[in-house]
C-alpha cells in the first residue's frame, strides 16, 4: 500500500513539529522534518534568496526516500489505523511563500504548486498559539498573521483538501486526527 503523504503546514510558531511528531506516534508511522531548521542550524543563519530553490528540493527529496521507507515497510508495520501516513512537517510550498515575501521572489511557485498536488490532505496549523521568538529562525507576530494569510490564499486557490487545526495542548492533535478520519 502506497502510504499518504500528509503536509503539516503553517506559519512560524504554529506548533508544526509538535504536531507531526504527535501523529507520527499516534499513527505509528514516519515523520519527515522540516529541512529549513536542518539548514540554519548548521550555518548558523537564514537562507539567501539563491539557496531557497536548494531548501524547497531538499525538503522533497526528504519527503520522496520517507515515502520508500513507508512503503517497504507498509506490509508490516500499517499503522493503528491500518492507513500508513507520512507526515511532512512543512512543504516546498512554505519555501516559496518565505521566498515570496522576505526576498520578493515569486519564482518558485510553479514548482511548489506542482508538488504540492502530491498531498492527500494539508493540516494548516492556525496562528492561534501565540508567536514566541527562536533565535534567528523567526521573525514577528505580525510576519507570522501575514505568511498565515499567504497560506491560506494559496491553499485556497490550488482547490486542493486541507483542514484548519487549532488549540493548545492534545485539542489540535484531536482535530487534526478527526480530520485524517474524515478525509480517509
Amino acid at each position: 500500500m502506497t502510504p499518504k503523504l500528509i503536509c503539516i503546514l503553517g506559519a512560524e510558531s504554529t506548533g508544526k513539529t509538535t504536531l507531526a511528531q504527535q501523529l507520527a506516534v499516534h499513527f505509528d508511522c514516519p515523520w519527515v522534518p522540516e529541512y529549513l531548521r536542518a539548514f540554519c542550524d548548521e550555518r548558523g543563519r537564514t537562507p539567501y534568496r539563491d539557496e531557497q530553490a536548494l531548501i524547497l528540493e531538499t525538503q522533497h527529496v526528504h519527503e520522496l526516500v520517507a515515502a520508500a521507507k513507508a512503503r517497504a515497510a507498509a506490509p508490516h508495520a500499517a499503522g493503528t489505523s491500518g492507513l500508513p501516513f507520512v507526515f511532512c512537517d512543512t512543504a516546498p510550498l512554505t519555501t516559496a511563500i518565505y521566498s515570496d515575501y522576505v526576498f520578493g521572489d515569486g519564482s518558485l511557485y510553479a514548482r511548489a504548486r506542482a508538488l504540492h498536488q502530491r498531498y492527500a490532505l494539508t493540516l494548516l496549523c492556525m496562528p492561534d498559539l501565540g508567536w514566541v521568538a527562536d533565535g534567528f529562525l523567526r521573525d514577528s507576530a505580525d510576519a507570522q498573521l501575514k505568511i498565515h494569510d499567504m497560506m491560506t490564499r494559496e491553499l485556497t486557490t490550488l482547490g486542493l483538501p486541507f483542514a484548519q487545526v487549532k488549540g493548545g495542548g492534545n485539542l489540535r492533535l484531536d482535530e487534526a486526527v478527526k480530520a485524517l478520519t474524515r478525509s480517509s
